[in-house]
């Protein structure tokens, strides 16, 4: 009697109150009405038959996939603010009064992971690993006492238990980073972020403005490089320096000859004064296209995986070894900038040469990609048993969900790969100075192209641009956000806070943006980094860069024009993993290095460029007329790329400049 209950629960009843049956019976219209299966002699076989297809039935019933149910409707995922169509706000709300605080008790992030104490207590937190061994984990308990030790010695050093004393932290992410941040938010001290690449003059700045006596590292050659600004006499205020690994004897006693205290990460960890949710949490100095440093003074409303109880691994501080890393950790979350979705997506395509391999796999993601238009997203299917299931344990085989943000991705990029990594891809957007996100992709809207919908904590607005002919009344301008993640200020910078944050608290990006009918943001240009053709065309660079990145030889561009010019000019890096095979393909062969140098190697690759821009919607004067390959990439360590990945743009022209103007000496004989 139970298995008939169960199997009538499976039936469903449509809008017209028919059964499963009813509607089964209105296609078979040519049975009589008298039909039954009584009616019928079937041979022991035929029922066999009929009962495995009935079970087949009931087993697709119960495990078919079924969408994820969007949170609103997604024709309308943003909200007219006071009729305003060119301000918005979240349709999750239910008036104009924005989300301050997600839970009630936690405002600060120290109350995030003490949230997350609770919630796993002795669980796993921060996660390390040696060369050839798995992960080892540090608990949240563990955690949590670590740093109310750390906290305690850096009170016994001098330090005051107050918003405006910076402590300074200058090493690669690991769990002693973690662990010194919560330290300073244990005793409401603010953290003050370092990183070797800000170069000599950006370093002594931060130093001096924010007054930084203590500064915690990682090894001892960050030390000797903060020790050389102490013994210039450039950085009177420092005093103490903290380290996480083991140092000589040489560098203690060049301390104590320039005054500085060098201490074991253990010789100070030998009262607790939690913050308040108004108190100043971290300074982020973070370096853009000059060498002066944008400053920014956050709130402490943060995004945490800590208040959940998550635990976090960290790579081994090689990044050639990222991928066994990622491999071994087996993350269910993956944050990721579109630079190495870009790569994941070049090395799959590069790799399937086959022309009958190439069809089945664009056959698979397009069948993938019908799911997903429906809602679906699964990675159990016939075709990720069959074709994803490689590329999907290359990422560790758990993922649930990945985040990119930081730069656009292509929508190409982003539909191919929420098919073939099955599992949720969201992409946000947002900057430093709204403590990163204010927009985000909906729950179950899997459309590529924007950047979804305001944040409950924001208000987006856009504002004429009439240099640029971007105008609010046409649902486009310059993205301006307000709200309780917006920060306070640049740190003792009141001119350029006012540049950036009006009277009425809008905190203008320098973005350009374009409300879609369904309430999503697209970022369609960038006010900033814009300059003039002899011929009066503005030029953004940057969208340009995001277009030409999509060609699959292509891993990066720096696109270059001259007020004194008529047309633009670039260097191109081309993929190490799948330029010599790309070109291959189009009957040329050589090493990486001799194809960078070949002209129909070149030549082909404009070509492609080219094509790609115009299926983009490039301007004539959009597309670069020449270029220069270049063999080795741009990156933190060069000095072309900024710890976020963002092109150093004097630094490309001046490393560039024989380059280019060996370009425009060419075209213009």
């Amino acid at each position: 009697m139970q298995f008939q209950d169960w199997l009538r629960s499976l039936r469903f009843t449509g809008g017209d109150g028919k059964s499963e049956m009813d509607n089964l019976k209105t296609l078979l219209p040519s049975l009589p009405t008298s039909f039954s299966l009584s009616s019928l002699s079937l041979s022991p076989s035929s029922i066999i038959g009929l009962g495995a297809l009935a079970s087949l039935t009931t087993y697709w019933l119960v495990t078919r996939p079924r969408p994820t149910q969007p949170p609103c409707d997604l024709q309308a995922q943003s909200i007219p603010v006071q009729g305003d169509q060119s301000c918005r706000r979240s349709a999750l709300l239910t008036d104009d009064n924005l989300l301050e605080f997600y839970y009630e008790d936690t405002k600060t992030v120290y109350d995030m992971f003490q949230r997350g104490l609770r919630i796993a207590g002795n669980g796993p937190c921060l996660g390390f690993r040696n060369p050839g061994e798995p992960y080892q984990w540090i608990s949240y308990t563990e955690v949590a006492e670590r740093a109310q030790v750390l906290g305690s010695g850096l009170l016994a050093k001098g330090c005051k238990p107050n918003p405006q004393q910076f402590v300074g932290i200058f090493a690669q992410n690991r769990p002693e980073w973690v662990i010194a941040e919560l330290a300073c938010y244990t005793f409401s001290m603010a953290l003050v972020p370092l990183y070797d690449t800000l170069g000599l003059e950006a370093m002594v700045h931060i130093l001096n403005l924010a007054e930084i006596s203590m500064v915690i590292c990682d090894k001892e050659d960050k030390a000797e490089s903060l020790l050389k600004h102490k013994e210039k006499g450039v950085t009177p205020a420092l005093s103490c320096l903290v380290l996480f690994n083991p140092f000589s004897a040489a560098l203690l006693e060049r301390g104590r000859k320039c005054g500085v205290e060098i201490l074991q990460l253990s010789q100070i960890m030998v009262r607790n004064i939690p913050p308040k949710p108004q108190d100043l949490a971290v300074v982020c100095f973070t370096s853009g296209t000059t060498v002066t440093c944008e400053i920014k003074s956050l709130w402490y409303p943060n995004v945490s995986m800590f208040c959940h109880g998550a635990r976090v691994g960290f790579y081994q501080g090689d990044i050639s070894l990222l991928m066994d890393d990622i491999k071994t950790l087996k993350p269910t979350f993956f944050p990721v900038v579109p630079r190495l979705l870009n790569r994941i997506y070049d090395k799959i395509v590069g790799s399937v040469t086959s022309p009958l391999r190439r069809a089945l796999l664009h056959y698979a993601v397009r069948r993938k990609q019908a799911e997903l238009s429906s809602g679906v997203v699964r990675n159990n299917s016939m075709w990720d048993r069959l074709i994803f299931n490689k590329i999907q344990a290359s990422l560790g085989g758990n993922l649930r969900f990945i985040l990119t943000a930081s730069a656009p991705i292509s929508p190409t990029v982003l539909s191919f790969l929420r098919a073939t990594l099955g599992c949720l891809i969201f992409e946000g957007y947002g900057q430093t100075e709204c403590t990163a996100g204010c927009t985000f992709s909906m729950p179950g809207d899997w459309s590529a192209g924007h950047v979804g919908a305001p944040l409950p904590c924001a208000m987006v607005k856009l504002t004429d641009i009439p240099d640029m002919n971007y105008y609010a009344k046409n649902g486009e301008g310059e993205i301006c956000i307000r709200g309780h993640s917006v920060f306070r200020g640049y740190l003792k910078d009141e001119e350029r806070t006012g540049e950036t944050l009006d009277a009425d608290g809008w905190l203008h990006t320098g973005d350009v943006g374009q409300w879609l009918p369904n309430g999503t943001l697209r970022i369609v240009d960038r006010k900033k980094h814009i300059f003039k053709l002899s011929q009066g065309e503005y030029i953004a660079p940057e969208k340009i860069e995001n277009v030409y990145t999509r060609c699959v030889p292509v891993l990066q561009v720096f696109v270059h024009g001259d007020s004194l010019q008529s047309y633009l000019i670039g260097v191109v890096v081309p993929d190490p993993e799948v330029f010599v095979d790309w070109a291959k393909e189009r009957g040329i062969v050589g090493s990486y290095e001799e194809l960078c140098q070949n002209p129909d190697v070149k030549k082909a690759v404009l070509e492609d460029m080219t094509a790609v821009g115009k299926e983009a919607g490039l301007k004539s004067f959009e597309q670069v007329k020449d270029f220069y390959l270049h063999p080795d990439m741009f990156s933190v360590s060069n000095g072309l790329l900024t710890p976020t990945l963002k092109s150093r743009r004097v630094d490309l022209r001046r490393v560039f400049s024989e380059e280019i103007a060996r370009m425009y000496r060419k075209s213009s004989v």
